[in-house]
C-alpha cells in the first residue's frame, strides 16, 4: 500500500503512534510519501543522524519530495540511484528522496513528483544556512518533467507536489506569490493537461479535500482509498 502525508518538518513526534496511529500495521511492502518539507536533513547534525537511524528501523519505506525548507546541498550529497523507474537520492536503507519531474511505478501505481516552492519567510532566514536557492526548480528540471510526462502519454495515477497549482491556491483564498509563479503556473498546466486520479500536496499546513482528486495534507495520513 502507498500512503501520503504532509510536511513533517523534522518533527520526531510525527512518527509516533499518537500522530500516526495506523503505522503499526505498515509492513515492508508499504511506502509512505511525504509531500515536502521532510526536514530530517536540515542541520546535518548528530541529532538528525540519530533520528534517521531510528527511521531506518521502520519496516516500511519512507519517501519524500522536497519542499522549500530543505537543506538541498545535504540531500544532494547522498548517492543518486534509480528506483521504481525514476531518479532518487538514497538517504538510508528505507529512506529516499524522490527527485523532481520523475514518474515512478510503485507496485503498478504511476506517481509523478515535483518538489519545490518559494520560502515566503526568506527575510527571516540566511541564504546558504536556512534557505537555499535550489528550493525552486531549474529549467532542466522543468524540461525533464515535461519529457517524462510525454513518455507516459500524459497519464499517471497520482501526482505528489509540495506546493499547489495556481488554480487551487486561489481556491484556498491565497494570492500566488510572484516568486514561484513559474512553478505554480507549471503545476496549473499539469492540472489541465495530464490525466490523473489523485493529487496530494502539502506546504499550506491545512487538511482539505477540494474534490475527489485534489487533497491538501498536513498531519493526516492518506491512501488512494481514503483515510488510514
Amino acid at each position: 500500500m502507498i500512503y501520503f502525508t504532509g510536511d513533517t518538518h523534522g518533527e520526531e513526534g510525527r512518527f509516533s503512534p499518537e500522530a500516526m496511529p495506523g503505522e503499526y500495521e505498515f509492513t515492508e511492502k508499504d511506502v509512505l510519501i511525504v509531500a515536502g518539507d521532510f526536514g530530517y536533513l536540515f542541520k546535518g547534525d548528530a541529532t538528525e543522524r540519530i533520528f534517521l537511524r531510528y527511521l531506518e528501523e521502520k519496516p516500511y519505506t519512507i519517501a519524500f519530495v522536497d519542499g522549500n525548507h530543505e537543506n538541498f546541498p545535504l540531500i544532494y550529497s547522498y548517492s543518486r540511484e534509480t528506483l521504481w523507474g525514476g531518479k532518487i537520492h538514497r538517504i538510508g536503507r528505507n529512506i529516499v528522496h524522490l527527485c523532481r519531474g520523475q514518474v515512478y511505478d510503485i507496485d503498478g501505481v504511476k506517481i509523478f513528483t515535483m518538489g519545490g516552492a518559494y520560502s515566503i519567510d526568506r527575510y527571516m532566514r540566511t541564504k546558504g544556512y536556512s534557505y537555499w536557492e535550489e528550493e525552486l526548480p531549474s529549467h532542466k528540471e522543468y524540461r525533464e518533467a515535461s519529457e517524462n510526462l510525454d513518455r507516459v502519454n500524459m497519464k499517471v495515477d497520482v501526482i505528489v507536489t509540495h506546493t499547489a497549482p495556481r488554480t487551487l491556491i486561489y481556491e484556498m483564498g491565497f494570492t500566488p506569490d510572484p516568486h514561484d509563479a513559474e512553478l505554480t503556473g507549471f503545476l496549473d498546466w499539469i492540472m489541465h493537461e495530464v490525466d490523473y486520479s489523485h493529487w496530494f500536496f502539502g506546504h499550506f499546513h491545512i487538511e482539505r479535500d477540494f474534490d475527489e482528486k485534489h487533497h491538501a495534507l498536513f498531519y493526516s495520513v492518506r491512501s488512494i482509498e481514503g483515510n488510514v
